[in-house]
C-alpha cells in the first residue's frame, strides 16, 4: 500500500480535556536599577522540571518559594539561591499545595491546599516543627498576601469569579472589598497599602487598598493580556507582555514604558512576577519553550504514548498539509487517529535531522522510519504554550534542484542587483506574509518594490543561517541587516517549472 505522505496516513488513521495546569518553568535573574533603567541578566531555570512549576514568592532575600509538580502532585519547593539547591516543604499524599507565601514573624509558610476530594483551604506549614494546620476553613482562597501576622488579603473563589476579601485571623472576620478581581496581590513598598487587579469588561485596573481603612484608589490599567505585576524598591510597578518587562512609576509616569526585553529562546511568554526583599533578584514564570514542547511530542510519539503525545497539542489544534490543506481540527480527533495508526503500525520512529526555530514557529526536518523503510518530511509547528497547528510538507519528487534558485536570488539580493535577484522568479510570483496575507503579486511589482529598497539601503545583507530542502521547497532561516537594524526571518520558497513561484515569510 502506498501513501503520498506518512502524515496523510495519519489523516485517515490533544490533550484529553485535562484538569492539570499547563507546563511552566520558574526562572530567577539578577536585577539592577539605574535611575529609569532596569537590567536583567543570568536568567536561570530553577525548576527545570516537567509539569506545572509556578507561583514564585520570596521567603527572604536568599530563598525563593514556588509550587512544583512532583510524583503526580504539586508540592511547595524552597530554592536556596546561594547554593542553587531545592528543599521540599510539603508532601501531601492526598492533595496538592499552591501559592506559597512567608508568614510574617514566623518560620512558617502559608499555602493553598487542594485535596483530592476538591476541598480547597488555606494552610499554615511550620518549618520548625513540620506541623501544619488550617488557617482559613470557611473560604475557598485562590491567592493571598500577608499585610500583618493577623491580617491577610486574599482572593476568594465564588461562582465564576474571584472576590477580594480581607481576613482577620485574630477576630475571625472576613470583609469583602470588591467582586471580580485578578490573581496578583502585593504589598506596596514603604506603605500600608496592598495592590490588586480590578477586572471589568473593558480593562484590568491596578488599584491600591488600605486594609485598615478600606480605601481604594486607581493606579493604572494593565496592558491587554497582562495579568501580573510586582513592585520595585523605588516605587515603580512592573508587568510583563510576552517577553517584555514594562515599568510604570506612579509619581512621574503617565504610561507604561518598555524597560527590558528578555532574549532567551527558552523563555516563552512571561508571567507571575516576584521581586526579592532587597530588590536584587527577579523571579518570573515562563511557559515551556516552543522547542521543548516539540521535543516532547516527538519523544512521546516514539514511545507510542498516545495520551502524553496528545497532551502536547491545544484543544483546537489544526493539522494540515502545506500550505493550507486542513486534514482535521481538534486534539481529540488527533488522539483517535494516532491511536488507530499505532494499532496497525508495529514499528515507527521519528528523528529530527534539522531544526529552525523563530518565535512561536518551530520547523523540523524529520527522518521517519516505518517498518524499516525511511523517508523525509518537514513539520511546521506553531506553538504558544501548546502546539496550536502542525503542518506537513511532503517529500515530492522534482526534476530541478530548488536550492540553486534560492541561492541565486540570495546572491543577487546581497549584491543589490535587481536583475540577478529576480532572474529565478516566475512572472506571476506571489509573496505572502504570516497567516497567508498576500504582500506582492507579479514580478514587476517585485521589481518596483525591491529596486527602491536596494537603492535606499546601503547596508543591506542577508545570511542563510540554516536551510532545509525537501521536494520542491526550500526553507531558509535568514538573518537580515537593513538600515542599521538586524532581525531574523523564515523564508519558505516553492519552486514550480524551475522558477520560484511562491514565497512565504514568517517573522
Amino acid at each position: 500500500m502506498k501513501f503520498k505522505c506518512f502524515w496523510l496516513l495519519l489523516s485517515i488513521m490533544p490533550f484529553i480535556h485535562l484538569q492539570a495546569q499547563q507546563s511552566t518553568e520558574v526562572y530567577l535573574t539578577n536585577l539592577e536599577m539605574e535611575i529609569d533603567s532596569l537590567y536583567i541578566n543570568n536568567a536561570i531555570n530553577i525548576s527545570n522540571n516537567e509539569g506545572y512549576d509556578n507561583q514564585p514568592s520570596f521567603f527572604d532575600n536568599d530563598n525563593l518559594l514556588f509550587a512544583a509538580t512532583r510524583n503526580g502532585q504539586t508540592d511547595i519547593a524552597l530554592y536556596h539561591i546561594n547554593d542553587r539547591s531545592i528543599s521540599w516543604l510539603t508532601n501531601t499524599p492526598n492533595g496538592s499545595e499552591y501559592s506559597p507565601a512567608k508568614i510574617p514573624g514566623k518560620n512558617a509558610v502559608s499555602a493553598i491546599r487542594l485535596d483530592d476530594n476538591g476541598l480547597q483551604r488555606l494552610y499554615e506549614y511550620n518549618l520548625d516543627t513540620n506541623e501544619h494546620g488550617v488557617l482559613l476553613d470557611s473560604l475557598k482562597v485562590g491567592y493571598h498576601v500577608w499585610f500583618s501576622k493577623d491580617l491577610l488579603v486574599c482572593t476568594v473563589l465564588r461562582e465564576n469569579r474571584m472576590d477580594l476579601v480581607i481576613s482577620n485571623l485574630k477576630n475571625l472576620t472576613n470583609i469583602t472589598v470588591q467582586q471580580n478581581v485578578g490573581r496578583s496581590l502585593h504589598k506596596l513598598p514603604d506603605s500600608d497599602l496592598i495592590s490588586y487587579i480590578s477586572k471589568s469588561n473593558t480593562t484590568n485596573m491596578v488599584k491600591s487598598l488600605s486594609p485598615q481603612y478600606l480605601n481604594t484608589e486607581d493606579i493604572i490599567s494593565l496592558p491587554e493580556n497582562s495579568e501580573d505585576i510586582s513592585w520595585l524598591k523605588n516605587g515603580s510597578l512592573i508587568t510583563a507582555f510576552d517577553n517584555n518587562i514594562l515599568s510604570f512609576n506612579p509619581k512621574k509616569d503617565k504610561n507604561w514604558k518598555m524597560v527590558y526585553q528578555i532574549n532567551n529562546p527558552d523563555v516563552n511568554s512571561i508571567s507571575r512576577l516576584a521581586i526579592s526583599p532587597q530588590g536584587n533578584y527577579l523571579s518570573f514564570v515562563s511557559n515551556d519553550s516552543q522547542k521543548r514542547i516539540v521535543d516532547q511530542q516527538v519523544e512521546t510519539f516514539n514511545a507510542r504514548d498516545v495520551n502524553a503525545f496528545a497532551n502536547c497539542f491545544s484543544e483546537n489544534v489544526i493539522v494540515s498539509n502545506y500550505p493550507m490543506d486542513t486534514l482535521y481540527v481538534g486534539r481529540q480527533i488527533l488522539k483517535e487517529k494516532y491511536q488507530r495508526f499505532y494499532d496497525r503500525t508495529p514499528s515507527v520512529e521519528v528523528k529530527v535531522a534539522s531544526r529552525i526555530h523563530l518565535g512561536q514557529t518551530v520547523i523540523d526536518q524529520e527522518q521517519v522510519t516505518i517498518g524499516g523503510k525511511q523517508h523525509q518530511q518537514v513539520a511546521i509547528y506553531k506553538v504558544d504554550g501548546l502546539i496550536n497547528s502542525m503542518t506537513f510538507i511532503q517529500d515530492l519528487p522534482t526534476k530541478y534542484d530548488p536550492e540553486i534558485l534560492v541561492q541565486r536570488q540570495l546572491e543577487g539580493y546581497n549584491q543589490k542587483n535587481i536583475n540577478t535577484f529576480l532572474s529565478p522568479y516566475a512572472e506571476n510570483v506571489k509573496i505572502y506574509g504570516d497567516n497567508g496575507v498576500l504582500r506582492t503579486a507579479g514580478i514587476e511589482n517585485m521589481r518596483n518594490r525591491y529596486s527602491d529598497f536596494f537603492a535606499t539601503t546601503p547596508d543591506l545583507h542577508c545570511e542563510s543561517k540554516n536551510r532545509i530542502v525537501i521536494g520542491n521547497i526550500v526553507i531558509d532561516e535568514e538573518f537580515i541587516t537593513a538600515n542599521g537594524k538586524s532581525f531574523s526571518a523564515i523564508g519558505i520558497y516553492e519552486i514550480e517549472h524551475n522558477k520560484i513561484a511562491k514565497v512565504t515569510f514568517l517573522h
